[in-house]
C-alpha cells in the first residue's frame, strides 16, 4: 500500500463509492484503525443510502422542459442580483451553511455589482465559494481524474476553450469542478485543496462587458479574492488566505490561462 495520507476527500469518495480498489482498501484499513472516524463515515453512508432511496422515484422521472439548463440560465439572466443573493442565502440556510454565508459576506464588494462586469463576476465567485467550498460531501460535480471530460463539457457550454490552472507547485491539488449558472450565463468552477482543509475556487465565464480588465482585489476579513478579465473571459480566484498569499496564486492562474499560454 502507498504511504499517501488519508484525506477528508478520500473519505467522502469512499462514501460515494468513487475510489479505485487499491485506494479503497487503504481507506478501509484506515477506518479499521480509527473507529471514531469509521462511525462518522458509517453515518454518512446511511444518509447517502436513505437519500438515494427517497429520491429514486423522482430521479427516474423525465425532466420537465421548463427545468432545462438553457431555460434556467435564461431565467437567471433576467433575474436581478438581489434575487440571486436571496436564492444563495436560502440554499445556505437549507444546508446549514452559516459559516459559508459568513465567507460570502466577507468577500462581498462594497460597490453594487454591474451588469455582467468585474464586480458581478467577483460577487458570483464569492457566492459560489460560499456554497461549494464548505461542502464535504460533493463539493465538485466532476472529479480531477475526469479532467478531460470536465474541460470538454465546460468548453462546449462556454463556447470557447477552457484551461484548468495547475497550482500543484503552490501546494494546492486540483479537486475537480462543475458548471455554475449565474445571472450572466454559465460559468465553470474549478476547486483546489491543500489537503489540510484550505480550499480555493476559480470561477470563469465569458464577459459581455469589461472584456479586458486589470486584476483587482475584492477582499474583506480573512477571505481574499482577485478578479480580472482578458480577451473576453473573466476570472476570479477566491480563498481564505491573506491577500499577499493569494495574489501570487492569482498571478499564476492568469499566466496559465492567458490565450497565448
Amino acid at each position: 500500500m502507498s504511504r499517501r495520507p488519508i484525506t477528508e476527500d478520500d473519505l467522502q469518495a469512499f462514501v460515494d463509492q468513487a475510489l479505485d480498489p487499491p485506494r479503497r482498501a487503504e481507506v478501509e484499513a484506515y477506518l479499521e484503525a480509527h473507529p471514531e472516524v469509521a462511525g462518522r463515515i458509517e453515518g454518512y453512508r446511511r444518509q447517502r443510502a436513505a437519500l438515494r432511496a427517497a429520491f429514486a422515484p423522482v430521479a427516474d422521472e423525465p425532466l420537465p422542459p421548463e427545468l432545462s439548463l438553457a431555460r434556467l440560465i435564461e431565467a437567471r439572466r433576467r433575474t436581478r442580483t438581489v434575487w440571486w443573493r436571496a436564492a444563495a442565502a436560502a440554499l445556505l440556510l437549507g444546508l446549514g451553511g452559516g459559516a459559508g454565508w459568513s465567507l460570502h459576506q466577507a468577500v462581498a464588494p462594497e460597490a453594487p455589482a454591474g451588469p455582467g462586469g468585474i464586480l458581478a463576476l467577483a460577487q458570483e465567485a464569492a457566492d459560489s465559494y460560499a456554497v461549494y467550498a464548505p461542502d464535504r460531501v460533493q463539493p465538485v460535480e466532476i472529479r480531477a481524474d475526469q479532467q478531460a471530460r470536465l474541460v470538454a463539457w465546460a468548453s462546449q457550454r462556454l463556447q470557447r476553450p477552457v484551461k484548468v490552472p495547475d497550482l500543484t507547485a503552490s501546494g494546492f491539488r486540483f479537486m475537480g469542478g462543475r458548471l455554475v449558472a449565474t445571472p450572466h450565463g454559465p460559468a465553470v468552477l474549478f476547486m483546489y485543496d491543500d489537503d489540510r482543509g484550505t480550499r480555493l475556487v476559480v470561477l470563469s465565464r465569458p464577459m459581455a462587458v469589461e472584456r479586458d480588465a486589470p486584476m483587482a482585489e475584492r477582499s474583506k476579513g480573512d477571505v481574499a479574492g482577485f478578479t480580472w478579465a482578458q480577451q473576453g473571459i473573466g476570472y476570479s480566484l477566491v480563498g481564505p488566505l491573506p491577500p499577499d498569499r493569494l495574489h501570487p496564486l492569482a498571478d499564476t492562474v492568469r499566466r496559465q490561462v492567458a490565450p497565448d499560454a
